[in-house]
């Protein structure tokens, strides 16, 4: 039984590189070179707010596509998960506002430091935090996939932001900026990273039984 089950299990792993995902990814990776080209319009770059909103809004559809080639888009529920998926990433900018103690957009661009949610040791405690919180309160299995949405919509802005500014791994300090093909490269592979990690960890599994159907991406 255990060369069937092997077998199984390696069929399984495979489904996280389908066809349709690949190009989804590649597809990603297109649309944050094309966006990334279309922020520095002059119409854009001289206009804070709308530089602003405009940068927020890809950082958004970064996250909303990340997650949603984790999951694929089979049903409504679905679409449910990608949109909070964008949220996500787009709401890490909040931070800006908060640090800044003001709704002024032109002060919360010219902090003297980063604000807290933009440290990218932030992602894995905010992880496995909410993991240890959903265990102890023995929250429902359906739930389970939120500290994976969280760290790949919230990774998926830290890179992008990365490719301009480097990363900011308190306390030990920052990296240089990520080259931009590395920054797409990341990108474009860490859902599907994260599914293999969510595979072998059980998450895909109790995922699956959850929404009732097998995920396959």
């Amino acid at each position: 039984t255990a060369v069937p089950q092997t077998t199984e299990n390696a069929r399984a792993l495979l489904k996280t590189f389908s066809t349709a995902s690949v190009i989804w990814s590649i597809g990603l990776g297109v649309f944050c070179f094309l966006s990334d080209q279309c922020l520095q319009l002059p119409l854009i770059q001289n206009n804070y707010w709308l530089r602003a909103l405009s940068d927020n809004a890809v950082h958004g559809a970064v996250g909303l596509w990340s997650w949603a080639i984790v999951v694929g888009l089979k049903k409504r529920s679905d679409l449910y998960e990608v949109v909070l998926a964008g949220l996500l990433s787009s709401a890490v900018d909040a931070d800006h506002f908060l640090a800044a103690g003001s709704l002024s957009l032109k002060a919360a661009l010219l902090l003297p430091q980063r604000p807290p949610l933009h440290c990218s040791t932030v992602i894995p405690v905010v992880a496995f935090s909410m993991r240890l919180f959903m265990w102890l309160f023995r929250l429902k299995d359906s739930w389970c996939f939120l500290p994976w949405m969280v760290t790949i919509s919230w990774v998926s802005h830290h890179i992008r932001d990365g490719a301009r500014r480097g990363l900011w791994f308190c306390p030990f300090g920052n990296t240089a900026p990520v080259p931009y093909w590395l920054y797409i490269a990341i990108t474009s592979s860490f859902p599907h990273l994260c599914s293999v990690l969510m595979y072998l960890t059980g998450t895909r599994e109790t995922m699956s039984m959850s929404h009732g159907i097998a995920i396959d991406v």
